[in-house]
């Protein structure tokens, strides 16, 4: 089963995700795990943020793409812990993130013990432009095409592009 296992990976990671078709699930790091439980495959995966609504699309994906290789039966859990953070997504995919024009989350905040502390302006950050490198961008609008991305607009360049945000 080992090598069957190994294979229903290798098919597990070629699913694209629904909301960024430039990227598989392995590349944004949702893909937590595959293993076999009782003949059957078993597919973890962990949405990029609670409510997500490509998650359906994506368990469909990986039901269809596994039966489509030969494994009858499959099944996809959700997983909670940890929760999903956008340091998860590998180094090619902030690679095909930035080719196909959208600007890759920088690193994600890191949440201390104790308590939140509160800040009262907009957290400005630093963004690339993923066209022409230049950091003079700013944000037009804080929320883009989906939820986890902001709309932005190049200084230099003119151009507008979506920036994935840190989570």
């Amino acid at each position: 089963m080992v090598t069957a296992l190994r294979d229903a990976r290798a098919v597990a990671e070629t699913v694209t995700d629904p909301e960024l078709p430039m990227l598989t699930l392995a590349d944004l790091g949702v893909l937590r795990d595959v293993s076999e439980i009782d003949g059957k495959v078993v597919v973890s995966i962990t949405p990029t943020y609670t409510g997500c609504p490509a998650m359906d699309t994506m368990r469909d994906d990986l039901v269809h793409e596994l039966q489509r290789a030969g494994y009858p039966d499959v099944e996809v859990r959700t997983v909670l812990h940890p929760p999903w953070s956008t340091d998860w997504i590998s180094e090619e995919g902030r690679r095909k993130l930035a080719e196909a024009g959208i600007a890759p989350p920088g690193a994600a905040p890191r949440a201390g013990t104790g308590p939140v502390p509160l800040t009262l302006g907009p957290t400005v950050r630093a963004v690339r432009c993923p066209r022409c490198g230049s950091a003079d961008t700013e944000e037009v609008s804080r929320f883009s095409a989906t939820a986890c991305k902001a709309l932005r607009r190049c200084r230099a360049c003119a151009e507008p592009f979506e920036h994935v945000k840190e989570i």
